[in-house]
């Protein structure tokens, strides 16, 4: 295998260009999966064709690449912070199937949408629900080294034990805004810290629960990607990617709890790639907005998959790209003539 690989990325950490080297003779990368509870929108899915074109680009490299996707099935990912109901039991409520269910129908979903858009699959697809117990080892651990404090909600981990907390943000904890995941939990010592394990209110029963040191409940939403990117790719590798939405919020805390853990003094991650939000008019697309077009509503006016894929690829991942339906057209037509050349 060549050993100069001559391929510079954007690393998120350091906001800075730099030349990538696998630290192994397989690359690992790591990238956040969709939450199932329902149907993913084209903005969910840039992430992925994004995802794909970093992976394609390995390969070209001559690069191994080892590629792991995960799916949050449960866990705090998939509560909503202003009425705190579980968004997997509302959506299991409203179409009158199980928990379970709801999941394996919307990722089977995604996967389809994957498929139709050209993205390689990845090397595994973990489901959350199935590494709860290795989560709450991974929980265990931070908390028998010091890292955590326990409240009546749960177990949290006290960012004021890590120094260089919210390094990838670029900004002190003491200054990190409110996130609109970060609602109001009383007993908790600083706005940064996070829930490891969310425990059941009293008199609350959710569907899906287990049961841990500090109660009845579920995992909190960061756990998940740590321990399921460690037991995958090993506590080391070398790329991570996701919404520059997990920039400031998810991923400090992701690396807060891993190097925590980890406890060599070492990145846990090297390369930290982010890419930036689909436009719908001056907001961005999200699920809790609603009406936001799937690729099945492109499918069905007309357009091919690819088309919205060869739009993605007009705009860089670090910009905002704007979806119109000139945009669209426009893709359209180029698909045809590049289409009709090779033929």
């Amino acid at each position: 295998m060549p050993t100069n690989h001559e391929l510079r990325l954007y690393n998120s950490l350091g906001r800075r260009m730099e030349d990538f080297t696998p630290a192994a003779a397989v690359a690992g990368l790591y990238s956040c999966g969709p939450t199932v509870y329902a149907y993913p929108h084209l903005g969910n899915m840039r992430a992925y064709v994004f995802a794909d074109t970093l992976r394609r680009v390995l390969r070209w490299k001559a690069i191994p690449v080892r590629h792991v996707v995960n799916i949050t099935d449960v866990g705090h990912a998939v509560a909503d912070t202003e009425t705190g109901e579980d968004k997997m039991e509302v959506a299991a409520a409203r179409e009158r199937r199980s928990v379970m269910d709801i999941a394996a129908y919307y990722t089977d979903v995604f996967l389809v949408d994957v498929a139709a858009l050209n993205i390689l699959p990845a090397d595994e697809y973990p489901r959350a629900s199935t590494y709860v117990e290795p989560m709450i080892e991974f929980a265990k651990k931070l908390d028998k080294d010091g890292f955590t404090y326990q409240l009546p909600s749960g177990l949290y981990f006290d960012t004021a034990k890590d120094p260089g907390y919210g390094e990838l943000a670029q900004m002190k904890a003491e200054g990190q805004l409110e996130a609109a995941r970060l609602e109001h939990v009383e007993g908790r010592r600083r706005k940064t810290d996070f829930a490891l394990w969310r425990a059941e209110d009293p008199g609350q029963r959710r569907v899906l629960r287990w049961d841990s040191p500090w109660g009845w409940g579920a995992p909190g939403w960061h756990l998940e990607c740590s321990v399921m990117s460690m037991a995958l790719l090993g506590q080391h590798f070398d790329l991570h990617t996701g919404g520059v939405d997990h920039r400031e919020l998810h991923h400090v805390n992701e690396i807060a709890q891993s190097q925590a853990f980890l406890g060599d003094g070492r990145p846990w991650v090297r390369y930290w790639l982010h890419g930036e939000f689909l436009q719908l008019g001056a907001h961005k697309m999200a699920k809790s907005a609603g009406g936001a077009p799937r690729l099945a509503d492109l499918t069905e006016a007309g357009y091919h998959p690819m088309a919205y894929r060869l739009f993605l690829l007009g705009g860089h991942y670090r910009s905002q790209l704007d979806f119109t339906t000139a945009a669209i057209d426009a893709a359209q037509a180029t698909l045809r003539r590049l289409v009709a050349r090779v033929q």
